[in-house]
């Protein structure tokens, strides 16, 4: 499964970007593959893997903000495996091919 999910500390302040980062670096050690960008970070593995490392994440922000908000998108399709690289790379060999019906 691939899951997209964004963790905020809520009542901190504007400035975010260090709580964010404690979530960030519970799914870099984690090992699974991943990435983040300005709005989410994506992670894939089986359910239970990801889970615990989202449920961590949250964890790590939760022990220095007084409330937390977490978006979670998630696919779910079993048996396919490098789906964080392969999505990509079907939309990036569709964007090089040209507009639809040429």
């Amino acid at each position: 499964m691939i899951i997209a999910f964004s963790v905020s500390p809520l009542g901190v302040g504007e400035e975010v970007g260090e709580y964010v980062a404690d979530a960030v670096r519970v799914v870099r050690e984690s090992g699974l593959p991943n990435r983040t960008d300005a709005m989410f970070t994506t992670i894939e593995g089986d359910w239970d893997e990801v889970m615990d490392v989202v449920k961590r994440a949250v964890a790590a922000v939760e022990a220095r903000a007084p409330r937390v908000s977490l978006v979670l998108k998630a696919d779910i399709r079993p048996g396919v495996t490098d789906g964080l690289t392969a999505k990509v790379a079907t939309i990036e060999r569709h964007l090089a091919s040209g507009p639809s019906g040429d």
